[in-house]
């Protein structure tokens, strides 16, 4: 039972690691794991009931804890299941538009599944995260129905493509915080009258391969936060965010901006990894202004990469008004301006 023991102390501590607010991939981890820690905390509980013969303080102790950390944990995620109220989408709508997200992993050359997935769908938008040349030139095939586009083709997994059926307003290629990292700016006329603003992100995650830290990805978060702060309309967040949704970072962000999640209610999505099931994690998001619902979301059949797409159709409801600016206290303010200047400072020494 020692080991049993060992682990159990690992599976109490380990859940509350991101909540100091460290930005090293060790202590965030945690959070990309909650619900296969969750499975692997219940599984403890039933040796300790079964196996244990005798219990005394320290056995009690490590219940408790077990116990604690499950009920943590599950409050973070239980609003992202089906157990969770829905959000009410019960408004009419004077315009509608539908994109389809999707890492296709850079080097997946199983072009032609994206491209049925897409003839299938068919979005007014087409959004490729990891896409370099070869996809770019793969993806071809579908501009005589997509004539718009913004092309971003880069070798080192950050590369972005966005195709579109109609005209695209305000576009701007965005290097928020590392100078081989992009992001997308755009407006969309959803109808004659309202604009939609979207903007399209897939910051480097913190990892051992990738950055030590999350200061990139964190900076990148809150500074298309502090842009939509300033907007006052209709917007949208998407894209692979490197991220869970209920991260320290993610929920500061919604904050901020206002914007809410649609998958409340409906279900994870959980898009990465297509290839291991008990191993997926939520990763590529989608983010709303209020003024807007998602009506039909559904997670895409797989296309040879390492993440699923998803395909999204938002709504406007009819002579809404939203604001962007959403309240935060002092710390929060700190913290948002802490983040933007640690991303900035980190990336100065990446270029250095």
């Amino acid at each position: 039972m020692i080991v049993v023991y060992i682990i159990s102390v690992i599976f109490i501590i380990t859940p509350f690691l991101p909540a100091t607010g460290l930005t090293h991939w060790f202590f965030r981890t945690a959070d990309f794991v909650r619900l296969q820690s969750i499975a692997i905390e219940i599984i403890l509980l039933i040796l300790l009931f079964v196996f244990e013969d005798q219990y005394h303080w320290f056995q009690y102790i490590l219940i408790a804890g077990l116990l604690i950390a499950m009920v943590y944990q599950l409050a973070k995620v239980i609003p992202y299941t089906k157990l969770a109220k829905r959000l009410d989408h019960s408004n009419e709508s004077d315009g509608m538009v539908s994109i389809l997200a999707v890492n296709v992993l850079q080097t997946n050359s199983q072009y032609d599944k994206l491209i049925a997935i897409i003839n299938e769908n068919d979005p007014d938008l087409v959004l490729t995260m990891e896409s370099n040349k070869d996809w770019e030139n793969a993806l071809s095939a579908i501009e005589r129905n997509y004539p718009f586009s913004v092309k971003v083709p880069l070798e080192n997994l950050y590369g972005m493509h966005l195709y579109s059926k109609n005209e695209l307003k305000n576009v701007s290629k965005q290097f928020q915080v590392e100078d081989d990292v992009p992001s997308i700016y755009f407006d969309y006329a959803i109808n004659n009258e309202v604009d939609v603003f979207f903007g399209c992100l897939h910051p480097a995650p913190p990892s051992p391969t990738e950055n030590d830290t999350s200061k990139e990805q964190d900076a990148e978060l809150m500074l298309t936060g502090a842009y939509i702060r300033d907007l006052d309309k209709s917007c949208v967040v998407c894209g692979d965010m490197n991220d869970v949704v209920w991260s320290r970072t993610t929920r500061l962000f919604k904050k901020m901006t206002k914007m809410i999640d649609p998958r409340v209610g409906r279900g994870l999505y959980a898009t990465f990894h297509a290839d291991y099931k008990l191993m997926r994690f939520p990763l590529d998001h989608l983010f709303i202004t209020k003024d807007l619902y998602v009506g039909q979301m559904h997670r895409t059949k797989h296309l040879g990469s390492d993440h699923f797409g998803v395909y999204y159709e938002i709504y406007h409801k009819k002579e809404q008004q939203t604001k962007t600016k959403g309240k935060l206290n002092g710390e929060e303010k700190e913290d948002v301006n802490e983040k933007i200047e640690e991303g900035k400072e980190k990336a100065s020494e990446n270029d250095n």
